[in-house]
């Protein structure tokens, strides 16, 4: 990964924090994205003594914004000449429907738009630095969801975090297959992957139930480290090189759900998706 720049988000913690840990160690100049400034250096600090030597800073964006996801796009932009990787890494799960300072529900928000959008603000960087990557986090939980398309952020149904977290994920495949189309032959391949059930601070912050069960699984959960392989591998291994529009489970390519593979859905989320982020 000599030479290769890649710009991973949600680093600060978790599986994010050892993809971009992950890249260092092969040599990559890795930028990642984290809402706090002081966790970020804490990060840099981290992999850094992990990794003398290696090419690593930080870029402070809250992903729940889209005028802070704009402003991530440009910074980047503005700093680097190259993207060969983009891994779209944070997410969040919200057991209580809540709506971001754009007025959008915030697990559609962040886990599906945020990584929508920046991938179209870098998408001319991507293709001019082909060949390129971009990989995103999404989820078994996508299996038995579905997107409600006349209401996909539970402003009228009743809000339930499995339900809203789910179909975020099922999102991700599903831009992720709709991307791999648009980017044929662009020298920029799209494929996105389960981490595996990995022990992270995804329920804090959220009502008791649902820490009281994180914390109950937690013995049987997989290191960060452990769900970071296949990101990184995604990322790096010149195995998946041709690969697109693929989901991966450890390593290997696997079938999601019948919803995540109907690619009508998915032009019609790219479509909202333009509505709600303003881009066409």
């Amino acid at each position: 990964m000599n030479s290769r720049v890649c710009l991973v988000t949600g680093a600060t913690s978790g599986i994010g924090k050892e993809i971009a840990s992950g890249l260092a160690r092969l040599g990559a100049t890795v930028v990642f994205v984290g809402r706090d400034g002081n966790k970020c250096e804490a990060v840099l600090r981290e992999i850094v003594q992990r990794h003398p030597g290696s090419d690593v800073s930080y870029i402070v964006s809250d992903l729940s914004s889209q005028e802070s996801v704009r402003g991530l796009a440009a910074e980047f932009l503005a700093k680097h000449s190259s993207l060969h990787v983009l891994v779209n890494n944070a997410g969040v799960f919200a057991g209580e429907r809540a709506a971001t300072a754009d007025g959008i529900e915030m697990t559609f928000a962040v886990n599906h738009l945020a990584p929508f959008l920046l991938t179209h603000l870098l998408s001319s960087r991507l293709k001019t630095s082909a060949p390129a990557r971009v990989i995103t986090t999404s989820s078994v939980a996508h299996r038995g969801a579905r997107i409600d398309f006349d209401d996909p952020q539970f402003e009228k149904r009743q809000y339930g975090g499995i339900a809203a977290y789910g179909q975020s994920k099922l999102a991700n495949i599903l831009f992720t297959r709709e991307l791999a189309r648009r980017l044929a032959d662009r020298g920029v391949t799209a494929n996105c992957f389960h981490p595996g059930a990995v022990k992270t601070d995804l329920m804090e912050g959220n009502p008791l139930l649902y820490r009281a069960a994180w914390a109950a699984a937690s013995p049987f959960l997989l290191s960060p480290e452990k769900g970071a392989d296949t990101g990184v591998y995604l990322a790096s291994s010149p195995e998946v090189e041709q690969v697109t529009g693929r989901y991966f489970v450890k390593r290997k390519i696997s079938e999601p759900s019948e919803a995540a593979r109907d690619d009508e859905a998915a032009a019609r989320l790219w479509t909202i998706s333009e509505e709600l982020t303003g881009v066409a």
